[in-house]
Order: structure tokens, then sequence, then C-alpha cells
């Protein structure tokens, strides 16, 4: 349960896993933080509001047999001076002690989020909540200490009693004293938050962009510059009153976030924006996996749990990447940590659509997959997963492309590398029907400019013209000649 100064929300999780993955996401925009800045109070009826879902909350926990429940308070709470007042209602409903987090502990949980959430992170995380933003530097699992300014978007209206104008002096002043963002520069900027993710959400609109995932969403600082000031002139004139991708309730806030991103721009000179939807609440639960879970790369973590959940024979995936190790090795294929990584993530993901009507298999896993709610990735490798297991679905031919746009978002060349996994795994699929154990009986050696494949004797009758053929069509993806024999 997470107390903010704009919502309330619950989100129950499947497990405290480093794969994390949410059952049930519900929020109520509450507004504790309205008038926190001028009065010092949480005002009566938002305590009201706060507090009667609170109430659906506890009784959600137990209809569906939550095993533990956190709870945390954000800035409203904090600096309200009757914080305390509703804290201590919020618990005796609740059953649970709620921590309220200082602003420290607040940056430092949303750099853990982003931790959690992106592979390699290196930059500076901001997390925009209702009453507070958070900043703070992270490179790697390595968290800095952070600053907490009173520029959420609530706190930052309510302090300039609604004048843009006076907010922009305000933010101004604030940002231009923060020491963590002079380390910005030529770095990413983590946005966190869902005032910030309404932003993001307009511009994947606007700009038609093929892939509607929110976390990883990527722009050039100076495109999103460009696109904050259009917003601020936008909501200025009145033209984003009636925006439909945005909910009422948040709309009078655009103007304030599109405020305070620009100056964090103006300011860390990043070289890119990137969005997280993984925050303080993600971070407050990673920061109690053991830290060999913490280590444990995202995606492939996620990748190992969809396999487990869905593919026929989970152990499969294994000696599909030892296979695949060894075909790279064999051909001498260039392979960068992030190919690799990919690869390997492929072959987990290479059997969970076998369930789907064989004409729709490659559809179905290829929306699965780049719209899949998991992190740690980028959405150029969301759709490079997505379209290798396309194509060992569909095969790899003219015929059998995707109908989907969002090949845009690949190069060329990632779109070949594609490919090429897919062949992999279509023809590591047929000559085992995807049952362990029979990959390792196979060998790949090297005749000159042609490729061997080579069955051990006692798995010999697995070899057939389709398996031939398939090979020969993956060697040639590779400038070889191919052909199978058995020994």
């Amino acid at each position: 349960m997470d107390i903010g100064s704009n919502s309330v929300r619950l989100v129950v999780y499947e497990g405290l896993t480093r794969s994390l993955a949410p059952i049930f996401n519900e929020k109520v925009l509450c507004g504790l933080g309205r008038a926190v800045q001028t009065t010092g109070l949480l005002g009566e009826s938002e305590v009201e509001t706060a507090l009667v879902a609170l109430r659906r909350f506890r009784m959600l926990c137990k209809v569906m047999k939550v095993g533990r429940v956190y709870a945390i308070a954000t800035a409203a709470c904090r600096d309200a001076s009757n914080g305390p007042a509703f804290i201590a209602k919020a618990e005796r409903i609740c059953g649970v002690k709620i921590e309220i987090l200082s602003g420290a502990r607040e940056a430092y949980l949303s750099a853990l989020g982003v931790v959690s959430g992106v592979h390699k992170p290196d930059g500076i995380v901001g997390d925009l909540g209702g009453g507070s933003l958070e900043l703070i530097d992270v490179r790697g699992h390595r968290v800095r200490s952070g600053v907490t300014l009173p520029l959420g978007g609530l706190a930052l209206q309510d302090s300039a009693q609604k004048s843009l104008k006076k907010a922009e002096r305000i933010v101004k002043t604030k940002i231009a004293e923060v020491a963590q963002l002079q380390g910005g520069e030529g770095r990413t900027f983590y946005a966190v938050g869902g005032t910030w993710r309404a932003l993001a959400r307009i511009h994947i609109i606007q700009s038609g962009y093929p892939l509607r995932v929110m976390h990883g969403y990527t722009l050039p600082a100076a495109d999103a510059l460009a696109f904050v000031r259009r917003l601020r002139r936008l909501v200025e004139a009145g033209a984003l009153a009636d925006i439909e991708t945005v909910t009422e309730a948040r709309r009078p806030l655009l103007a304030y976030a599109a405020l305070v991103l620009e100056y964090i721009i103006l300011t860390a000179k990043p070289d890119r924006i990137v969005f997280s939807t993984f925050g303080v609440r993600e971070g407050l639960l990673f920061e109690m996996l053991p830290e060999r879970v913490r280590q444990e790369d995202g995606l492939i973590s996620t990748a190992r749990k969809m396999n487990a959940l869905r593919a026929r024979a989970p152990r499969h995936a294994d000696d599909l990447i030892d296979w695949t190790d060894r075909f790279v090795k064999a051909v001498k294929l260039a392979e960068t940590d992030e190919d690799r990584r990919l690869r390997h993530a492929a072959c987990l993901l290479s059997d969970i659509g076998w369930r789907a009507h064989p004409d729709y298999r490659g559809d179905e896993t290829l929306h699965v997959i780049a719209n899949g709610n998991f992190g740690a990735t980028t959405h150029e490798a969301r759709v490079f997963l997505a379209l290798a297991v396309y194509f060992r679905y569909a095969g790899i031919g003219e015929k059998n492309q995707p109908r989907t746009g969002l090949r845009v978002l690949l190069t060329p060349p990632m779109v070949e590398r594609a490919r090429l996994v897919g062949q992999m795994l279509r023809v590591g699929h047929l000559i085992s029907a995807a049952h362990p154990g029979v990959l390792p009986a196979t060998h790949f050696r090297n005749q000159k400019r042609k490729l061997i494949l080579t069955f051990d004797a006692r798995i010999g009758n697995l070899v057939g013209e389709r398996i031939a053929n398939r090979f020969k069509q993956l060697a040639r993806l590779v400038a070889r000649s191919g052909a199978v024999e058995v020994r």
C-alpha cells in the first residue's frame, strides 16, 4: 500500500522475486498533498477519501489472501502537521505499520526501483510525486545520496497559487541549488512518477510511436525539451483541457511536471530521458531480496519465469542456450555481451506460444513479448526478442514477415540478427521436438566454408530431409553451405 501525496495505491505481486509480477493494481487519486505547502495540513475531504480507499484495499488483501502487506507513506504525510494523526487512523484500518519515508529514503528506494527495472543504469533518477521531487545519482548497483525538493505537482501548484509564472521562478531557484544534477551531463535522466508517465503517454500518441509500453520509453534530451516547452504553451492556451489519455485529476499537473523536467534538462544537460515505471514500490521489494538475487539479470530472470510457466519442457531452453552458444562459436559469429544476453533470453522465450493455433503462434508471441510487463530491457531489445521468437514460429521467408510497425524501431542489421536467432531456434526445436536431452547429442564442425551438423549415432534416426533443409537455410544466413551427418 503506497500512500502518496496525489494517489493512494494498492499493488499485489505474485511473490517477492527478482522478476516481480503484479497481479492487481488499483489507485485512487486522493490529493492528500493538495494544500500542505500553504496550510501545513492534509485536507479533511482528501483524508476521508484516502481512508475509504484504504478500507477497500484492506478488504481486497483479505479476499486475495495476500501473505504479507507492506505500507509506505511519502511527502504529504511527513510534511503535514496532522500527518501523524492520519497515519494512526490508516494503520488501524490497514492492520500494519506504515513506514513514513524520509526524503532521503524515498530517493534511495526510487533509485533501487530503477536499478531493478533498468539494465545497468547510469545517470540521475528523478521521482516526481504529488508532494516532492527526489533526485539521486545511480551507476549500476551503486546508489549515491539523494535530495528531496518540494516540487511535486500538487505542492508546486499550491505554493505557486496556481500561477505558472510563479511556479517557474520557484523551480528555477530550487533546481539551480541541486548539486546532484551537476553530474548529469551526457548521461541518462530516469523519469519516475505518474505525471511524467502521463507526459510520455501524450508524446507516444502524438508522435505515432508504434509501441505503447511506458517503461523504457526513451527520448533524446533535445526532443524532450522541445516537447515539454510546447506542452506548456498548449496548457497555457487551454488546448489540453480535454485530453483523454490523461485522467482528469492529473491534467492540471501536466504543466508543472513539464516545467520541472524542462529545468532539469537545462541544468543537468543529460543525453536522453528514459521513463521508468519502476520506482519506490519496486525499490522497497528489491531491497528485501538477498544480494545474490539482486545481482541477477532482470530480463533473464523474467524470461526464465515465463519459460517455467508456459513452455512444454522448461529444461529444453537451457539445451537451446548451450546449442546456440556452440553454433555461434563454430561460425565465429561476432557478438557483444548484449547480443548474447538477448539470444539467451530468446531461447528461454522460444516455446511460450505453443498452445496457440499454429497459424497465429508467431503473431501471438510477438505481441506477448513486445508488450510484456517486465523491465531490465530497452524498447529495441523487446522488439528484437519479439521478432526473433516470431521468426522461430512463422519462418524467415519473405512471405512470413510480421504484420506490425514495430520493425521501424530496429536497424536493418538488428532485424537480420533477429532472423538469424529465429532460424537457430527453428532448427533446434525441430531436432528435439522441444524435448531436453537431445540437442547435447548434436555437434558442429567446419569443413572449409561448409558447416556440418553431426548427430550422434544413438539419435541418428532423427535426421530427415526437413531438418537438413532447415539447417542449410541457417548456414546460408552466416554465409556458409550446410550439411547434416550421423556419426
